[in-house]
C-alpha cells in the first residue's frame, strides 16, 4: 500500500478486532486510549448483536496488541439520574487525565436523541457519571488537560437542524457541570477535505507549539461520507485561537479496514497517545468495525499544522 499521508498505519493493523472479546459482539471501533503504569489501555465503543453499544476497556504493553478486560466497563444507565438520556446507548469514549484522575466524555443515546456525558474513572473498572455535558445533538466533546484561566474547557460541535454544518467551539466551566462563556474555534473549509462537518477526535496535546488537537473531517461523495483525520494546532494561553491547522489530511480510508465494515470509507479517532521520544500514536475506528493504530513523529505533525497558517478558522 502507498502511504502518502503523514501518518503511517501500524504494519500489522487491526490492533482489535471482534473475535478478541469474551462474548459475541458484532464490532469494536472509536476508542479512548491513554498510558498509564507502563501500560496502554484502549476504552474501546462495541456494538453488540442486539446493535447496543457501550464501553470496554482492552490494555496492552506494547500499544499494539491488546486484550479486552473480562467484562465490559461502563454499560448505559437504566435506572437513577442518567437512564433518561443514555438507556439506549453509549459511545465514542474520550480520555483526559486530569487533575491525577481520568476524565471519560462519551456519547449517551436514549428516545431523546443524543448527549454529550462525562464520567470519572481511578482504574476503568468502576466509574462515576458527573453531568450532562449540553443539549442535544452536542457531539465529539473533549476536555484540556488541564484549566485554562483557572477553569476547566472543553471543545465540542454543537449541531441545529438550521444549520447541519458543524464547527468546533470552546467553553468553560468551574466544575465540570454549569458550562458557559461559548467561543467559535474553527469551522469547514469550502472546497476542501473537510468542507461538511468537523469535530475533535482526540483530547488536546499540550505541545511546545501549542494545544495538538486531531480532528475528523467530512465531505459527501456520491457514495456517501468521506471521513479523513487532520490536525490543529491552539494557541496555549487562548485556545480559542488557532495557530495553524493542517490543509491536507493526515489520515484517509485507503486500507481494506477502511472500506469494507459496517460504515465503509471512514477513519475516526477518539485518542492519542504521545510517546517520550515523540512518536504520535493515533488509534482510530475503521468501518466502524475494528481499531487500528497509525503514527508519526509528532514534530511532522506540527509542521504541517504551522505551514496552514493561512488556512486556520
Amino acid at each position: 500500500m502507498n502511504e502518502s499521508h503523514i501518518l503511517r498505519r501500524y504494519e500489522n493493523n487491526p490492533v482489535l478486532v471482534a473475535d478478541a472479546f469474551p462474548k459475541p459482539i458484532n464490532s469494536v471501533f472509536n476508542a479512548g486510549a491513554v498510558k498509564w503504569r507502563d501500560q496502554y489501555i484502549l476504552l474501546t465503543r462495541v456494538e453488540d448483536l442486539s446493535g447496543s453499544s457501550y464501553l470496554w476497556a482492552a490494555r496492552s504493553q506494547d500499544g499494539f496488541h491488546f486484550i479486552p478486560d473480562a467484562a465490559p466497563a461502563l454499560l448505559p444507565a437504566k435506572e437513577g439520574t442518567f437512564a433518561d438520556v443514555e438507556d439506549c446507548s453509549i459511545e465514542d469514549p474520550r480520555i483526559t487525565q486530569l487533575e491525577g484522575s481520568f476524565y471519560i466524555t462519551y456519547v449517551g443515546y436514549s428516545d431523546h436523541d443524543c448527549v454529550s456525558m462525562v464520567a470519572k474513572t481511578e482504574d476503568f473498572r468502576s466509574f462515576e457519571r458527573i453531568s450532562i455535558l449540553g443539549l442535544p445533538e452536542n457531539k465529539d466533546v473533549v476536555l484540556f488537560p488541564e484549566k485554562i484561566g483557572g477553569r476547566y474547557a472543553k471543545l465540542d460541535r454543537p449541531m441545529t437542524q438550521t444549520s447541519q454544518r458543524g464547527d468546533m467551539w470552546i467553553s468553560f466551566s468551574p466544575d465540570l457541570v454549569y458550562w458557559g462563556d461559548p467561543r467559535p474555534v474553527m469551522q469547514p473549509r469550502k472546497r476542501k477535505w473537510d468542507c461538511q462537518k468537523i469535530g475533535a477526535g482526540a483530547p488536546p496535546i499540550r505541545t511546545s507549539e501549542g494545544w495538538l488537537v486531531i480532528y475528523h473531517g467530512v465531505r459527501q461523495t456520491s457514495a456517501g461520507s468521506l471521513y479523513r483525520l487532520g490536525a490543529v494546532l491552539l494557541d496555549l494561553e487562548q485556545p480559542w485561537q488557532v495557530i495553524g491547522r493542517s490543509d491536507q489530511a493526515i489520515l484517509s480510508p485507503i486500507s481494506s479496514e477502511d472500506y469494507f465494515g459496517n460504515v465503509g470509507n471512514v477513519v475516526f479517532t477518539c485518542g492519542a497517545i504521545l510517546e517520550e521520544n515523540g512518536e504520535l500514536k493515533v488509534y482510530y475506528g475503521a468501518a466502524d468495525q475494528v481499531v487500528c493504530c497509525a503514527s508519526a513523529p509528532v514534530d511532522d505533525v506540527l509542521a504541517l499544522c504551522l505551514e496552514g497558517r493561512s488556512g486556520q478558522g
